[in-house]
């Protein structure tokens, strides 16, 4: 009866051809998503095996990883939303449940949809630092990513005949879908086309800096910040000021223990690089680094080039105030103990008087307000 009767939906374009089209789009962004994010969790989170043989190189590789995660992202919102206009008329199909192998293939639906808006929708808020839900985001996001690709997976296996019968133009001839409908899918297609382009020139230039200046729609400007770069947690929020630095002194744990006071740290031998600071949230930028190389310290403490480190920031508290980094990062020669950004000495903001920076690197692994390097053999 009412809207669940039989051809109550009259609206063009919910039929499997459309739904094909944009699905497929909708599936490669997720895939896309789905792999940058396991690349970006085991960066940030490497199982032990993994610790000291994580790659250091390409410099650029978190950067494009992490970019890429949250581009992709972006854009399947628009397309997922897509998809689901095309086929909600089925939502409402009557009876709901035929037999118990619809019931469960509605319910494995169900679940696609659900986990999917669920994980776009906290992914976007994680984008701008908001994060009005109890759990940890990031544990409840790898776990999410997981159960949307088993869905995902469940879903094209059931719809395997479908999506085979209506994946190219021939075949929609050969089962004779209305000719009349071609123009207002191709219409449809290319609205659908020209919002996932809308959102991702308006948000990717945090990243992808030739469009910075369309950056519009993301939270963060690729030059917004002290000294021209970006800052997640500033020095309030980590409970630094610049009387906590009084009498500051970098001290290194290992066999051969010392300590250094800041006029004998800035006297050492200075290294430089150039190296993006690449954040889980998607913004990136490069920038001129200045400062001791990290295995050069260790050298000076005694330490095995197999040995990682623990890197223990002058902050309190903080998921991030603790890392500790393998032999492939602290030994490299890009990696480096900051002392200056971009010429000047650092911003209290960006880690005054030392931070790290390591190339290919989590920006919450570029530990800021360095007090202590410690062996860890």
């Amino acid at each position: 009866m009412g809207p669940l009767r039989e051809g109550a939906f009259r609206g063009r374009l919910h039929d499997a051809r459309t739904a094909v089209s944009v699905g497929r789009l909708a599936g490669a962004a997720l895939v896309v998503c789905f792999v940058t994010g396991l690349v970006s969790h085991y960066l940030q989170q490497p199982p032990g095996w993994a610790v000291n043989v994580l790659p250091s190189r390409p410099v650029w590789g978190y950067r494009l990883t992490q970019g890429l995660h949250v581009a992709s992202g972006i854009a399947a919102i628009p397309l997922v939303l897509a998809k689901l206009w095309t086929v909600y008329p089925r939502l409402f199909a009557w009876p709901p449940l035929k037999s118990v192998t619809h019931a469960l293939e509605r319910l494995s639906i169900a679940v696609l949809v659900a986990v999917t808006l669920l994980q776009l929708a906290t992914g976007l808020l994680n984008t701008v630092q908001w994060y009005p839900w109890p759990w940890n985001f990031r544990q409840t996001h790898w776990a999410l990513a997981w159960v949307l690709v088993g869905a995902l997976l469940l879903h094209i296996a059931v719809k395997a005949p479908v999506i085979a019968a209506h994946w190219g133009r021939r075949s929609a001839g050969t089962l004779r879908l209305p000719a009349a409908d071609g123009p207002d899918r191709r219409a449809f297609l290319a609205t659908v086309g020209a919002a996932v382009g809308a959102v991702t020139v308006t948000t990717a230039g945090q990243s992808f800096t030739p469009l910075k200046d369309l950056d519009v729609l993301a939270p963060r400007h690729p030059d917004h910040g002290p000294q021209h770069l970006p800052v997640n947690r500033t020095a309030a929020a980590a409970g630094i000021t610049a009387g906590h630095l009084t009498g500051y002194r970098l001290t290194v744990r290992g066999p051969h223990p010392y300590d250094l006071t800041l006029p004998q740290l800035q006297a050492l031998p200075r290294h430089s690089a150039v190296l993006p600071i690449a954040c889980v949230e998607g913004w990136s930028k490069n920038a001129h680094w200045s400062g001791v190389r990290i295995r050069d310290l260790l050298d000076r403490a005694g330490a095995p080039h197999s040995a990682t480190i623990r890197v223990v920031s002058l902050q309190k508290g903080g998921a991030y105030s603790v890392m500790e980094m393998g032999a492939s990062y602290a030994r490299d020669p890009l990696t480096l103990l900051a002392l200056s950004l971009n010429g000047a000495p650092l911003d209290l903001d960006h880690g005054f008087p030392a931070r790290i920076i390591a190339p290919n690197r989590p920006g919450v692994l570029q530990t800021k307000w360095v007090g202590m390097l410690e062996v860890i053999v």
